[in-house]
């Protein structure tokens, strides 16, 4: 059995293909986020309370999801090229799409993400479980013991943001976003495989 079967099966996928299951993918995400937030939020209010928005909460995630961005940059121009290797996968999902696709697919993916790992799982469970699903999750991480390693850093990073925003999902919605957006044009226009 090959070691990067689930990076040699997205390859095969067309941009179609691949678009599909991406969305199909957060689809799922979010009616999990919604179906476990009527079972575990014991009214509206404490749930639509996630949602405040103010301009120190998104300040919060703009500013940490920039750090992220350049401190992960500077990683990729220090450290051997191989351990952001993984197996071609980012480049593949942001390569050929245009501005406002890396936009819009970063937005799609960091609201359904943020709802479920954040919104959902941190503030019933707390950031311990809610990292470790986080990184569960990133399965395509797995093979690669940086990679995986830097996903548990940023889900326990994007924890961190979400507890001194007071529980504010909207933060790390942005902050996700800042990051997969601004690292999906780094892959667009640099043509550089990274998560």
């Amino acid at each position: 059995m090959r070691k990067n079967k689930q990076s040699d099966v997205i390859k095969q996928l067309s941009k179609r293909e691949l678009t599909f299951h991406l969305y199909i993918t957060q689809v799922i995400i979010l009616t999990i986020s919604i179906i476990s937030s009527i079972f575990l939020f014991h009214d509206y209010q404490s749930f639509f309370h996630l949602f405040k928005v103010n301009s120190s909460i998104l300040s919060l995630g703009v500013v940490s999801g920039i750090i992220i961005v350049i401190l992960d940059l500077i990683l990729m121009r220090v450290l051997p090229q191989h351990y952001y290797d993984d197996g071609g996968v980012n480049e593949k999902i942001f390569k050929d799409r245009s501005f406002l696709e890396i936009l819009f697919l970063a937005a799609v993916i960091a609201f359904s993400e943020e709802l479920l790992f954040r919104g959902v799982i941190q503030t019933n469970f707390g950031m311990v479980i809610a990292s470790i699903v986080f990184a569960i999750a990133h399965i395509r991480y797995w093979g690669h013991w940086f990679l995986i390693v830097n996903i548990v850093v940023l889900s326990f990073l994007m924890g961190l943001v979400y507890e001194i925003s007071d529980h504010y999902v909207v933060t790390t919605i942005v902050m996700h976003f800042i990051v997969d957006f601004l690292l999906g044009l780094s892959i667009k226009y640099n043509n550089k495989t990274i998560k």
